[in-house]
């Protein structure tokens, strides 16, 4: 399966759960290319952005895990190549 690039949005809501996001992301660090992460200290939110490179399977899992923790939100945009 050929790999894909994209980026992922990921906002924390409940900033308590970001060492269950940390810890995801850690799992899937071998297709993640770049992070940068962002606390917004008036809204008591945190906002991260990934570029990821890898199998739409691998980078489904990902957004998958994340999605499925309290307090995420998390959207992808791939490349069609």
């Amino acid at each position: 399966m050929k790999n894909r690039v994209g980026v992922v949005g990921i906002v924390v809501d409940d900033r308590e759960n970001i060492h269950t996001v940390n810890s995801i992301l850690s799992q899937h660090a071998d297709i993640i290319v770049g992070r940068m992460g962002i606390p917004h200290k008036e809204r008591d939110i945190a906002v991260i952005s990934l570029i990821v490179d890898g199998s739409t399977d691998r980078i489904g899992a990902l957004t998958g895990q994340l999605g499925k923790v309290a307090g995420i939100r998390v959207r992808s945009a791939l490349s069609r190549q």
